[in-house]
């Protein structure tokens, strides 16, 4: 077997103020939050839709509370049901950890129509915009997850394993990083491509499309490198609850991109 990396010795708490203590995985969100906005400002700008700046700031609160309630109820119902439901104060103690990025999606996706119909916006205008800047947060948040060891890669003996805490006494792939890499980098770099270079936000829907289908390849890969979460273990012929999950969003994505897509009035 080949030499495999210690777990750097990261403090989970990235900031102590007196008794508060904020902690890398809620500084991800926070700051993935906030780095999206601004470049969501930037995209929403340029043409053929461009949308105004204060339109962003009020959806702000609206993806916020789409994101982290989406994020939390969709582990809950995804991945850890049974555990909940026998203790359901459970639920409540989100620093304890448990978000899933399936269920945030679909919370941001109704916080969207919500937005877009309180404004009497067409959906894909907003959603467009968001679909660019969300790798942002995805690639903040695979690196707090891998400062808090948790969601670790199976095992390799690959130079590059490393050996985590809470993975036993084998090096293991570092999944965090690989995902940091497919569905927050690349992706975000793709989408940046088509939205400068190329006229796909003149066919409202398809950067979305991009988007979806992007991240559900990205994920799916990744998930051949993660180790599947204990709960649950592998599903049908070794295939795990994320790639089930991601299916959905690469048959939406792929119709986003390929239907015949209305151009903006």
């Amino acid at each position: 077997m080949l030499a495999s990396l210690a777990f750097p010795a990261f403090d989970p708490v990235a900031l102590q103020i007196g008794p508060l203590a904020i902690r890398w995985y809620a500084l991800s969100y926070v700051v993935g939050l906030l780095l999206g906005w601004r470049y969501c400002l930037y995209i929403a700008q340029r043409p053929p839709l461009p949308l105004s700046r204060s339109l962003f700031d009020d959806f702000f609160l609206w993806a916020l509370l789409g994101v982290i309630l989406g994020g939390r109820v969709g582990y809950i119902l995804f991945y850890n049901f049974a555990d909940y439901l026998a203790n359901p104060l459970e639920i409540l103690k989100v620093w304890h950890g448990g978000m899933s990025f399936h269920g945030g999606l679909i919370g941001m996706l109704i916080a969207i129509g919500l937005f877009a119909r309180s404004r009497s916006l067409p959906y894909f205008a907003i959603a467009d915009v968001i679909a660019a800047a969300a790798p942002i947060g995805l690639l903040l948040g695979r690196i707090a997850n891998f400062i808090n060891g948790e969601l670790y890669g199976r095992p390799t003996d690959m130079p590059w394993g490393v050996v985590f805490p809470a993975g036993g006494s084998v090096a293991r792939h570092p999944s965090q990083l690989y995902e940091a890499a497919l569905e927050g980098l690349l992706l975000f770099l793709v989408l940046f491509a088509l939205a400068r270079f190329t006229d796909i936000r003149a066919h409202i829907g398809r950067l979305s499309g991009a988007f979806l289908a992007g991240y559900a390849v990205s994920r799916i890969i990744a998930e051949f490198f993660r180790e599947p979460d204990i709960q649950l273990g592998f599903l049908i012929g070794d295939s795990t609850m994320g790639q089930w999950l991601s299916v959905p969003m690469l048959l939406a994505g792929l119709y986003l991109l390929f239907r015949r897509a209305p151009r903006p009035q």
